[in-house]
């Protein structure tokens, strides 16, 4: 008999290098007209997985999503503690409109009473970003690469067609255009709105028209609907109302929190992604959060469903096995140098 064994998550506070992903949309820093670089940062994790049989299991395989490394974040491997009873540990990297490394563990058998673990620790240096000076040079992208056009659709929890998503999008910047035609001495039309300033007009219309409450995750339209949401709530509406306007954004995820990153080119062409705040302390086109990326992305094939999209991709188990299901212990901690 086959059983499916469900993982218990455990979420605790937060030497060879691991490649980079090949998101070319993330090489635009190279010209300076990127985010700026801010204080670096380096701190080491652990993160893995624990295995105990309560009855014998066969065919176990784990994921656990792992540091990777970007252009503002720097990884690599110090430490491996694995069992013998690991066959293989290996990784591979998904995408949906950005990135996921998984860390991948095989245990073909382990008897009843016994642990398994695989436990690697990760230096990850990684870099606080400042907004650029001058964000006249900035323009929406008019043709995007492949690896971009999840970035303006819908995705799980992102609903950039709802009806009252498009609609506030359309307000946020309407209302902004406004205000600046009717500041005094302006001579401002529609069209010299810049897309710099479209941004921060849905930042300003999102944080100013949704309450931040801690809760579950309910989702951009029903966070808008509302009137408030968590912080994946008001992240996930300034990403949709991006989107909306042919923006490319996405969501930004690390252990215990997430943030958004919109796209721009710059006036030789390059592309740009740069990091904001949505709920707490108003930071848009920079972000001081140093804690390590897990995901870049918010629209991804489950690996292990190919059917189903994913939002975030979570720890994973299964094995074959009869009688009581182990016990399992996603691990992500930080340790000392």
């Amino acid at each position: 008999m086959r059983t499916l064994l469900l993982f218990l998550l455990v979420l605790l506070p937060a030497g060879s290098a691991l490649g980079q992903f090949d998101n070319p949309e993330d090489d635009g820093a190279a010209n300076g007209l990127g985010p700026v670089p801010g204080i670096e940062t380096t701190n080491r994790v652990q993160v893995g997985v624990v295995i105990t049989a309560n009855s014998p299991i066969f065919n176990a395989v784990a994921t656990v999503p792992v540091p990777a490394d970007w252009p503002e974040q720097k990884v690599r491997v110090v430490d491996e503690d694995v069992s013998s009873v690991v066959k293989r540990l290996t990784y591979r990297d998904i995408t949906g409109g950005g990135g996921q490394r998984q860390m991948v563990v095989q245990i073909p058998q382990l008897p009843a009473g016994q642990e398994a673990h695989a436990l690697v620790t990760y230096e990850v240096t990684r870099r606080a970003l400042q907004p650029p000076e001058d964000t006249s040079v900035y323009s929406i992208p008019k043709r995007l690469p492949r690896t971009l056009m999840l970035n303006i659709g819908p995705s799980p929890s992102i609903e950039s067609r709802h009806p009252k998503i498009i609609s506030a999008a359309r307000e946020a910047v309407a209302e902004r255009e406004a205000q600046l035609s009717a500041a005094p001495g302006a001579e401002t039309t529609d069209s010299e709105l810049t897309a710099w300033q479209q941004v921060e007009a849905i930042y300003d219309w999102t944080r100013n028209h949704v309450t931040y409450k801690k809760g579950d995750l309910k989702g951009a339209a029903r966070a808008l609907i509302d009137g408030e949401g968590y912080v994946d709530d008001l992240t996930s509406l300034f990403v949709a109302m991006c989107r909306v306007h042919k923006i490319p954004a996405r969501t930004v995820f690390y252990n215990g929190g997430c943030y958004a990153e919109f796209y721009l080119e710059d006036n030789q062409g390059e592309g740009h992604w740069f990091p904001c705040q949505v709920a707490g302390a108003r930071l848009l086109g920079g972000i001081d959060e140093v804690r390590p990326i897990l995901q870049k992305g918010d629209n991804f094939r489950n690996p292990e469903n190919r059917k189903e999209s994913l939002r975030w991709v979570r720890e994973y188990f299964h094995a074959k096995g009869r009688g009581r299901g182990p016990r399992i212990e996603f691990v992500y901690k930080p340790v000392g140098p």
